[in-house]
């Protein structure tokens, strides 16, 4: 028995010195933790027609504007018509003191009596033709004062419109100062609209434009270019186009605030959703990022023409069938890799 128990402690021993030569093992090293990637939607990049159009604004004016009054001073003895009245070519508005307009008729008469009785003592040469040709003469220059005197004692309008100003009444005596009506043409209206000078060679007479009136929502106006001015405003870099807009129904007034819609043609462009956009603060330049093969996006900068909607022209910097980042800009870096959730 004390023999069996000797063995077993040398045993123990050989084991704990074989041991003892040996180094502690270090513990394997965790696997290390994979990379989160950024998630995006990406869409390719297309082109399509895009008509190329700006919107100016402008104010409607009259087709004509008349100020009425006569040719001397007077007492005013009637009045017709009153501010808002719509007047056609032709019509009386107001007459002035007929004294000197009965006088001058009366005169009128005698003439043509002593006309007539004249002419035909020189028909049958009881009358020189020189005694009858003065007579002639001074009948014919008191004719023509009695019509011109008529055209500013009757007062009439030239034009069909809307008296937008009186400035006189009943029993005034007219001095001069001002008209005593002010008529303005509203059909049709005409608009000066200050266009680009960059768009100069593609506007055209004859041209066709759109327009709209804060006055009228849910209204659209046709109208055409009738005349194009000759020279740039230095100041606004812009020149006028003059539109002429027909307005049967009357409902554009002159006054009235309108954007006027000028498409200069039709260009093939790339069009990208304005969310794939990114501005760069305080520059104004803007930027998209598009996937490379390799599923890193890189960050390159564009040309962006007309916003339509929920949709930007892309004139330059891309090419079309590249593959932009449409959802997940916030946080790219570019040559940060990704993944993209609607391939």
């Amino acid at each position: 028995m004390k023999q069996i128990c000797i063995l077993a402690a040398a045993a123990l021993v050989a084991v704990s010195c074989g041991n003892a030569g040996k180094k502690a093992e270090a513990p394997a090293p965790a696997a290390p933790a994979q990379e989160q990637l950024r998630t995006v939607e990406v869409a390719p990049a297309t082109a399509r027609d895009v008509p190329q159009e700006s919107v100016y604004s402008s104010a409607v004016e009259a087709y004509a504007t008349n100020n009425i009054m006569p040719q001397q001073g007077g007492r005013i003895r009637k009045i017709n018509v009153e501010v808002g009245d719509y007047v056609t070519n032709g019509q009386i508005l107001a007459e002035m003191d007929r004294l000197q307009l009965d006088q001058l008729a009366l005169q009128i008469q005698n003439d043509e009596i002593e006309y007539a009785r004249l002419k035909g003592l020189y028909e049958k040469g009881g009358v020189s033709q020189s005694d009858f040709e003065a007579a002639e003469l001074g009948y014919k220059v008191r004719r023509s004062n009695y019509e011109n005197l008529l055209e500013n004692t009757i007062l009439r309008s030239p034009i069909n419109g809307y008296v937008t100003a009186r400035n006189f009444d009943v029993g005034d005596m007219f001095a001069m100062t001002a008209p005593l009506f002010t008529i303005q043409q509203v059909v049709p209206v005409k608009l000066l609209v200050g266009i680009s000078e960059s768009e100069y060679t593609k506007v055209k007479k004859g041209d066709t434009v759109e327009l709209t009136a804060d006055a009228l929502p849910g209204r659209t106006f046709t109208g055409r270019v009738r005349r194009l001015y000759p020279t740039i405003n230095p100041g606004t870099h812009t020149f006028n186009a003059e539109v002429i807009v027909q307005n049967g129904d009357r409902a554009l007034r002159p006054g009235m605030y309108a954007r006027v819609k000028v498409t200069f043609g039709v260009d093939r462009h790339i069009v990208l959703p304005d969310q794939a956009i990114v501005k760069q603060e305080g520059t104004g330049q803007r930027f998209v990022y598009i996937l490379n093969e390799d599923s890193t996006v890189s960050y390159i900068p564009v040309g962006a023409g007309r916003h339509m909607g929920s949709e930007y022209e892309i004139t330059s910097g891309l090419e079309e069938g590249q593959v932009v980042v449409v959802k997940g800009q916030a946080g790219l870096k570019d040559g940060m890799k990704v993944e993209v959730l609607n391939k």
